[in-house]
C-alpha cells in the first residue's frame, strides 16, 4: 500500500506556472515507477489568485499540463503590503487543515515570501519542510520588490534549490548552510525546451502579420519602468531607432495597459488595442510599437524564437532568449540572472534612452552568441 507524501506547491503569477509545471510531470513519472510499493508523492496545487485574470492565469494551466488547482484563495490585487498580508491570512487555515509533509514556493513574487513566512511560523511538528525552487538569485537592488522576496523566503526556508552557480555563491556569503543548498537547474528553462515543440505550430506570426527575424519583441511591466510618465517615455524614447528600423511587438501586462492609460501614453503606439486610442498620422513618433493583449504561453515562445531582437525588463525572458539563442536587451540597470550575461544573449542597458539605443545598435550589429548554461 503506497504512503503518500503530501506536498502543498504554491503558484500566483504567471511564471510561477512555467516554474512548476516540471515539477508536476517529475512527480507523475515517480509515482508511476513506486505505485507498486510506494511511498508516493501526493501534489496539493495551491493558487493564491495573484494573477487572476484568465490571459495572465486560466489559459496557461491547460497548455502546461496543470492540473486543476485545488485550492484557490483569489486574493487579487493591491499593495505589496496588502497583498502580502491578505495571502498569509488566506493560506494558513489551508495549511492547517492540510497537514502536507512539505511545501514548495517558487520564484520571487509576492505569494512565494507570504506562503514560506506563513510555514516558517508554524510551530513543529504542524511545520512542513519548506523548499524554495530558483533559490540565491540576487540583483543587489533592494529597491525592487522581488530582491526582498528572495532574499527573505531563502532565509527561512529549509531547501534552497538553485538555478546558476552565482546563486551558491550568493547564499554562502549570506551564512546559509551549504547542507541545504541545492544546484538543479532551472525548470523554466526545462518547460520552455518541452514546450517548445509545440509552440512552433503556433499561428502568431501570421495572426499578427509578422515575418520571421522581421519584428522586435517587447515586454515591460516593473514598477520602476511603468509607474513614473519620465521613465517609462525615456525608454520609450530609446526605442525609437528600432521601431523605425522593424515593427515592435508589445503584448501587454494588465498593470501596463493600466500605467499608458493613466501616464496618457498611447500616442507611442500604432495599430494599438489601448481603451479609447485614436490612430493619428500627426504622431510626433515615428517609430511602429504595436500593441496587443497578454499572450498565450505557447504563441510567447513562438514569437520569441522568431524575433530579431527581444527587449524587456523580465529576469524570466532573459533566461528565456538566452536558451534560444536570441539577441535580448534588457532595459534595467541590474540583473539577479548574471548567466545571461557571462554566457547568455542578454546584454544591460540601463534605462536611459541614450543607452538603450547603444545597446540595442550592439546587439543588431553583432548580436552575442550564447549558449545554454550548464
Amino acid at each position: 500500500m503506497i504512503t503518500w507524501m503530501k506536498v502543498l506547491i504554491v503558484v500566483g503569477a504567471r511564471p510561477n506556472f512555467v516554474k512548476v509545471a516540471p515539477l508536476f510531470k517529475a512527480i507523475r513519472e515517480f509515482n508511476a515507477v513506486h505505485e507498486c510499493w510506494g511511498p508516493g508523492i501526493r501534489p496539493v496545487l495551491v493558487h493564491t489568485g495573484q494573477h487572476y485574470d484568465e490571459p495572465m492565469s486560466g489559459g496557461f494551466f491547460a497548455h502546461l499540463d496543470l492540473p486543476v488547482p485545488e485550492v484557490s484563495l483569489s486574493v487579487g490585487s493591491g499593495t505589496h503590503a496588502e497583498q502580502t498580508a491578505e495571502i498569509m491570512r488566506r493560506f494558513e487555515p489551508v495549511l492547517v487543515a492540510e497537514q502536507a509533509e512539505a511545501l514548495v514556493v517558487v520564484g520571487d513574487v509576492n505569494s512565494t515570501l507570504a506562503c514560506a513566512l506563513v510555514a516558517a511560523k508554524l510551530p513543529r511538528p504542524a511545520r512542513p519542510l519548506i523548499a524554495h525552487v530558483e533559490a540565491g538569485l540576487r540583483s543587489f537592488d533592494r529597491s525592487m520588490p522581488e530582491e526582498i522576496n528572495r532574499t527573505l523566503t531563502d532565509s527561512v526556508s529549509d531547501l534552497l534549490f538553485v538555478t546558476e552557480e552565482s546563486a551558491i555563491d550568493n547564499l554562502r556569503r549570506e551564512g546559509i548552510d551549504p547542507g541545504r543548498v541545492h544546484f538543479v537547474g532551472n525548470t523554466m528553462i526545462d518547460s520552455l525546451l518541452a514546450w517548445e515543440p509545440r509552440a512552433d505550430r503556433s499561428s502568431a506570426l501570421t495572426r499578427y502579420k509578422l515575418q520571421p527575424g522581421g519584428y522586435a519583441l517587447l515586454t515591460l511591466h516593473r514598477g520602476a519602468n511603468v509607474d513614473e510618465r519620465e521613465n517609462f517615455i525615456e525608454i520609450l524614447e530609446g526605442l525609437q531607432e528600432l521601431a523605425e528600423l522593424c515593427p515592435i511587438l508589445f503584448p501587454l501586462h494588465p498593470r501596463t495597459q493600466r500605467r499608458i492609460a493613466q501616464l496618457a501614453l498611447e500616442c507611442y503606439f500604432t495599430d494599438s488595442k489601448l481603451p479609447n486610442h485614436e490612430q493619428s498620422s500627426t504622431r510626433a513618433y515615428g517609430g511602429d510599437i504595436r500593441t496587443t493583449g497578454p499572450l498565450s504561453y505557447l504563441d510567447f515562445i513562438h514569437l520569441m524564437k522568431n524575433a530579431r531582437l527581444v527587449v524587456t525588463d523580465s529576469g524570466g525572458v532573459q533566461e528565456e532568449t538566452t536558451a534560444l539563442g536570441i539577441p535580448c536587451v534588457t532595459v534595467r540597470d541590474n540583473t539577479e540572472r548574471p548567466v545571461t550575461t557571462t554566457l547568455g544573449t542578454n546584454v544591460l542597458a540601463g534605462t536611459r534612452r541614450a543607452a538603450i539605443r547603444e545597446s540595442i545598435r550592439g546587439q543588431l550589429a553583432c548580436p552575442r552568441r550564447g549558449r545554454i548554461p550548464a
